[in-house]
């Protein structure tokens, strides 16, 4: 079986991991021998073969997922770029808009608003309750931006997505799981 042998400083155990891709990667603290990584992969050996099974099979799920509904890529204009610059101040407003609207019912308090150019996120929310969200929100639909901005805000509450938070976003946005969805499809 083959597998990447990653040393950390950080670590404190040995601990294996698969990926969706298939990939077997074992991160060992420092000093443990390549004898004992090998015991250890060994002895789990049966989980990582089902483990890599089951990363198999989600991803053809998702390839087949993503075939029956393709994903949107959406404009990546240059950062400091006019078309950005205008999409940035887009997003801004749209967010600002949002906000009012669903905080008048949940009435949260919360920090600073930030739109960022993040490449994974399409929105945060911080311990210190500052909302963060991705400029690319301006390419959204209108509904699926507007629970994009009611689940960050959300998260003032709730940190976490327990049953709890979806009852508290279902309280503005009732169709938060069909938008949710729909969100899945655009790449950031």
């Amino acid at each position: 079986m083959d597998y990447e042998i990653r040393e950390s400083a950080r670590a404190r155990y040995v601990r294996v991991s698969v990926y969706p891709d298939g990939r077997v990667i074992v991160t060992r603290p420092r000093g443990v021998s390549l004898l004992a990584i090998t015991k250890f992969v060994e002895e789990r050996r049966k989980w990582i073969l089902e483990a890599k099974e089951e990363a198999r099979k989600k991803e053809e799920a998702r390839k087949r997922r993503e075939e029956k509904s393709p994903s949107t890529l959406l404009p990546r204009p240059r950062r400091g770029s006019k078309v950005h610059t205008e999409a940035v101040n887009r997003a801004r407003l749209l967010v600002h808009a949002h906000l009012e609207s669903l905080n008048a019912h949940y009435g949260f308090t919360y920090g600073r608003v930030s739109i960022k150019s993040q490449k994974s996120l399409w929105g945060s929310c911080s311990h210190k309750g500052n909302l963060n969200f991705n400029y690319k929100i301006a390419y959204l639909p209108e509904d699926v931006a507007e629970y994009l901005v009611a689940h960050e805000l959300c998260h003032l509450k709730e940190m976490n997505h327990s049953p709890r938070f979806w009852a508290l976003v279902g309280t503005q946005v009732p169709e938060y799981a069909r938008l949710r969805a729909r969100l899945r499809r655009y790449r950031i």
